[in-house]
């Protein structure tokens, strides 16, 4: 693909209004040369439906599975086999052999948050271009690093923002961008709150089953004892994995708060945060009840609430002259006859052929997905700096410029963590 990618990138400068179905692999006209050669790594729930809907795009083709459960690798294997009618996918246990095959152009990642960022930044640096799972990271700093690595080594990241490709929510984006409710004054996304019993895991300490690479799934984690409700889908719910309900969403509803208003490139000034949490010992210890206020500039507050009555579901812009409501329900308005008014084309957002098919597209053409990775970190940063102002017990102070905490050297240290021996970032 190298000749390819060289000679569309000189030409391509961002994703296209409208696409030829041939481009984008829609209608079965695809060169087998043209097709981007894939690999998802890390395929228990959400890689799983990565591997479902990219193994039915003509525009892609997988080459290898990558996961440290054997169950896990074998039924993703056998969905990319019975699509492509062979069995020449190859499974793996390490992510490091799937970045070493030359022939894979591009990787879809959906492992635990605490292994986005050394996964990210070793495809990144292989040159693979990457559609990886929100939120962008475990923690601001490894965000950062991957936001950073993507620029230095110009690769195309597509976030799993997907609500961004689903045209009610860019309806309701562009109708506050174009100043149909008046200036906004504040912002409310709601999210869930409590934590969900997947597949009412057990918390007992046992052996882990001979299928996973246990030691490897904690990684750069703190060494734990094994339990089923550890691991897998029940990760999300510790802090030394995931974030809890905040920052398992905040990649939805926050991200489309953001693309609202157009701070794909700032981000809030002041955070403060209240949250009830188990104790730090439990197992599952994050945040099952929790209330974030971000003061963004120009004078702009967005609430962030999980368990909170008052906050619905969803995102809400407030304005002078209104509001608009938008979920994966649909979109609501007062006064309604904003949602019949006309946008320019010249003032309307990008429209999607869908999230994953236009990471296909992108892969072809270098251009710009709508959730790349600056974009996705300004997203999650509300969620962490929310965290670490529930932790504290302190107001943040931030500088959305220079993107550190102001004045208080310990907040700033929970930006980042300390990695168990012997993995690192770098």
């Amino acid at each position: 693909m190298t000749n390819r990618r060289h000679f569309l990138g000189a030409a391509a400068v961002g994703f296209p209004m409208i696409v030829k179905g041939s481009v984008l692999g829609l209608d079965g006209a695809v060169a087998p040369s043209e097709r981007v050669n894939l690999a998802t790594i890390g395929v228990g729930w959400m890689g799983g439906d990565h591997v479902k809907i990219f193994s039915k795009l003509p525009g892609a083709r997988y080459a290898a599975i990558c996961d440290l459960d054997d169950e896990h690798a074998a039924a993703a294997k056998a969905v990319v086999d019975k699509a492509y009618d062979n069995h020449d996918c190859v499974t793996y246990r390490a992510f490091e052999e799937v970045l070493s095959r030359r022939d894979i152009d591009a990787v879809t990642m959906a492992v635990p948050d605490h292994w986005h960022g050394i996964v990210a930044l070793s495809a990144l640096r292989a040159g693979k271009d990457v559609y990886g799972e929100k939120p962008l990271a475990h923690n601001f700093a490894e965000g950062l690093a991957i936001a950073e690595a993507q620029a230095r080594y110009r690769r195309i990241w597509q976030t799993g923002s997907w609500q961004r490709s689903k045209e009610h929510f860019r309806r309701a984006c562009e109708l506050v961008r174009n100043g149909r409710i008046g200036k906004i004054r504040r912002i409310e996304v709601g999210l869930p709150a409590g934590h969900s019993e997947f597949d009412k895991a057990s918390k007992e300490v046992c052996d882990p089953p001979a299928c996973l690479n246990y030691d490897r799934w904690l990684g750069p984690a703190p060494e734990a004892p094994y339990c089923p409700a550890r691991v897998h889908k029940s990760w999300r719910w510790n802090l030394d994995y995931g974030g809890g309900q905040l920052m398992d969403w905040v990649g939805h509803h926050v991200d489309i708060a953001h693309w609202g208003m157009g701070w794909d490139e700032t981000g809030p000034l002041e955070v403060r945060g209240e949250g009830e949490y188990p104790p730090r010992t439990a197992l599952w210890n994050s945040a099952t009840k929790y209330r974030v206020t971000c003061r963004y500039p120009g004078d702009v507050t967005m609430v962030i609430a999980g368990g909170h009555k008052d906050i619905r579901g969803g995102t809400k812009w407030i304005g002078d002259d209104g509001w608009i409501w938008v979920d994966r329900r649909g979109v609501e308005a007062n006064p309604e006859s904003v949602l019949i008014s006309e946008i320019p084309p010249d003032r309307q957002l990008p429209k999607s052929p869908g999230h994953y098919e236009e990471f296909i597209a992108c892969v072809k053409s270098r251009g710009r997905t709508l959730t790349p990775a600056s974009a996705a970190l300004r997203s999650a940063t509300p969620g962490w700096l929310g965290q670490i102002a529930m932790l504290t017990g302190r107001k943040i102070r931030w500088d959305p410029q220079k993107q550190r905490i102001v004045k208080d050297a310990a907040a700033e240290k929970l930006l980042s963590r300390t990695m168990r021996t012997p993995w690192k970032l770098g």
